[in-house]
């Protein structure tokens, strides 16, 4: 008979399933085979390590000539398609200042021109608005009896970037707009003046009855710069204008609104043809553009355009102009219902032109009912240069005569 507690019971409890999981648990055997187990773990790492970093190493060394071209190449790329610091007129790098200047809030200057009778005396006050490539002396050429028969102070100014006004890298369709006013503010022209704006300025003219519409006593929209991305338009609008552009047009109106980072860089380069109006090729000139053509060969002011560099001035003007509006005038609403005033729209196009395709100005006017339209059959984009035609425009605004 067994004794409780004696050896019979110790190997019964030995054979148990608890004693054997007691075993395998035991702490005492764990713990005399932890130091091998770390000892060998740390030797496979450093092992691991070893070779890991040599098979590292070895593809780098293969890898590196490839790795430092494409640094190169990148660096390379970067550099082309950065554009030029920007000139500040009168500054060390910049040319000098020669015409009169006036200082907007935030530090920046416009060079402008007066003309017509003195400003206390008029009784019209026009502002107006040049176009791409273009200065304040290219300002509408108003003959001097219809200036003193009707009384007009006339106002031109360089647009940001252009010949002596400083650039705006920050230049928006808004800016424009409110740097016309604070410039008229600086001025004294009063309240209210009228304004005239040609190509890209006629551009212009729209964001200035959106966000100006306040002092505004008229406008002429002269052959206006249209945005193919503005909303409102048809479909089939915009594939008839975009297809009366030249391929090279095309091109560089795409990389201005998908691509505005490289506008400098494929306006500049030589490996595709670029805008076409900005190299002044002739193919872009109508029959009546032509012989019009020849007054801006002759400016013999021409070379002070640029002279601030091209890109804050021209390839801005593209990436602003064929940028992405947050809004579009083909759907703006008539600034002036119910002001109680008669301010007019007027918006001249000519048939011809192939700088500026007709149709998209032919389509705002049908949408817009309150914008007078004048649209010239034979008429090219350079009209408002033609003999005679600025006093015709000057008129029809300022008195309604057509």
């Amino acid at each position: 008979m067994a004794v409780p507690g004696g050896a019979s019971s110790a190997a019964a409890a030995k054979g148990s399933p608890a004693a054997a999981a007691a075993a395998r648990s035991g702490t005492p055997l764990l713990s005399a085979r932890l130091p091998c187990v770390f000892f060998f773990s740390l030797v496979f790492c450093a092992r691991f390590r070893s070779s890991l970093l040599s098979r590292i190493a070895g593809a780098l060394r293969r890898r590196l000539p490839l790795a430092l071209l494409v640094v190169f190449l990148a660096a390379l790329v970067y550099s082309q398609i950065q554009p030029p610091p920007s000139k500040v007129p009168g500054g060390p790098r910049g040319p000098p200042v020669t015409a009169p200047r006036t200082r907007l809030r935030d530090g920046r200057h416009l060079a402008y021109l007066e003309s017509g009778v003195p400003k206390e005396e008029a009784k019209y006050k026009i502002i107006f608005v040049h176009g791409f490539d273009c200065c304040r002396l290219d300002v509408l050429n108003v003959s001097q009896g219809l200036l003193e028969e009707l009384g007009i102070y006339l106002l031109s100014f360089d647009r940001p970037g252009y010949a002596e006004s400083d650039a705006h890298p920050a230049r928006t369709e808004k800016s424009i707009a409110l740097d016309i006013e604070e410039l008229a503010d600086n001025l004294q022209l009063g309240p209210k003046f009228h304004l005239i704006g040609f190509s890209m300025g006629g551009e212009i003219m729209w964001s200035c009855l959106k966000y100006i519409p306040h002092r505004l006593a008229g406008v002429a929209i002269l052959a206006p710069v249209g945005n193919y991305w503005w909303s409102g338009f048809p479909p089939e609008v915009v594939e008839e204008a975009w297809h009366v552009q030249f391929p090279q047009d095309q091109r560089a109106v795409w990389v201005s609104h998908h691509l505005p980072w490289l506008t400098h860089w494929w306006n500049t380069q030589s490996l595709f043809p670029g805008s076409s109006v900005k190299s002044k090729n002739p193919i872009i000139l109508s029959k009546e553009d032509t012989p019009l053509s020849q007054k801006f060969i002759d400016r013999t002011y021409k070379d002070q355009v640029r002279r601030l560099g091209e890109h804050d001035s021209l390839h801005r003007d593209m990436m602003v102009g064929f940028g992405k509006w947050s809004w579009s005038p083909v759907e703006m609403e008539n600034p002036f219902a119910g002001a109680g005033e008669d301010v007019k729209v007027h918006l001249w196009h000519g048939v011809e032109d192939l700088y500026v395709p007709v149709q998209l100005s032919r389509y705002i006017s049908k949408r817009l009912p309150w914008v007078i339209y004048h649209e010239l059959p034979t008429a090219g984009h350079l009209f408002p240069v033609a003999d005679g035609m600025p006093d015709v425009i000057v008129r029809s605004l300022l008195l309604g005569d057509e």
